[in-house]
C-alpha cells in the first residue's frame, strides 16, 4: 500500500494552515536516516511527524523517539508505531527540556521534515533553548535551507546564517523534487545536517545580543 492509500484508509484530510506535505519517497527517507547517525543510545527529537513515514524508519533504530505533533486528527494514525512518545501540541510552546528530563541517552539528535513555514523559528528554538543536541538532521524548503548551510558572506547569506554559522558546521546532503511529496509543494526541498559545535566559532560578550539582531 503506497502513503497516500495508507493515508485515506484512516480518513485524513491535509490542511493547509499546517502546511502539511508527507515526504512518500522511501529513498528520500532512507537517506535522512543514513546520514543522522542515529544509534540505539540516541534520544530522537522530531517536530512535525505527520502521517509517521520517517518516525517509522527512525523508533527502531533510536533509543527513545520524541515527536511532536499539532494535529491532532493524526493520533490514530501516529498510534500504530512503537517506541515513540508523541506530543500533540505546537512545538513552538514546548518548554522541550521539561519534555526530555526523564529519559536517559547517550547523544540527542533533531531528525525531521520540517514544516517550511515555520522552519526558522523551529531552528532558532532549538538553538536557542540550550538543549544538548548533538546534530540537526532536517528536510526544509531549499531556499530557507542555502540561507542556513551559507558561510556568512556567501551570496545565500541571511540573517539567520550568522547564529547558525556561530553555533554550528553545516552541510547539504541533498536536494528533494517536490514529487516526492503528497500533496505536492511547489517548492524544492533540501536534506540539511548541522552539528552543534562544542565551542562557538568565535568568542562573543553577549551572544544574546545575536539573537535580538535577528
Amino acid at each position: 500500500m503506497n502513503q497516500r492509500d495508507f493515508i485515506q484508509d484512516y480518513g485524513f484530510k491535509f490542511k493547509k494552515k499546517f502546511g502539511q506535505n508527507f515526504l512518500k519517497d522511501d529513498n528520500i527517507l532512507n537517506n535522512i536516516v543514513s546520514y543522522s547517525d542515529v544509534d540505539d543510545e540516541t534520544l530522537v527529537i522530531e517536530i512535525g511527524c505527520g502521517a509517521g513515514a520517517l518516525t517509522r524508519k527512525v523508533a527502531p533504530l533510536c533509543k527513545h523517539l520524541i515527536g511532536y505533533e499539532i494535529d491532532i486528527t493524526l493520533k490514530p494514525i501516529l498510534d500504530t508505531i512503537s517506541n515513540v512518545n508523541i506530543i500533540y501540541d505546537d512545538f513552538l510552546k514546548r518548554n522541550v527540556c521539561d519534555d526530555i528530563k526523564d529519559y536517559t541517552y547517550s547523544k540527542l539528535y533533531v531528525i525531521a521534515n520540517l514544516p517550511y513555514y515555520i522552519t526558522t523559528p523551529i531552528i532558532m528554538k532549538l538553538i536557542e533553548d540550550r538543549l544538548d543536541i548533538e546534530s540537526i538532521t532536517v528536510m526544509i524548503q531549499k531556499e530557507v535551507a542555502d540561507r542556513l548551510i551559507e558561510i556568512p558572506g556567501g551570496k545565500n547569506t541571511g540573517a539567520i546564517t550568522y547564529t547558525v554559522y556561530y553555533y554550528c558546521t553545516s552541510k547539504k546532503i541533498m536536494e528533494v523534487p517536490n514529487t516526492s511529496f503528497i500533496p505536492e509543494p511547489e517548492v524544492t526541498s533540501e536534506i540539511i545536517k548541522m552539528d552543534l559545535r562544542y565551542k562557538p566559532v568565535v568568542d562573543v560578550e553577549n551572544p544574546q545580543i545575536m539573537f535580538r539582531i535577528i
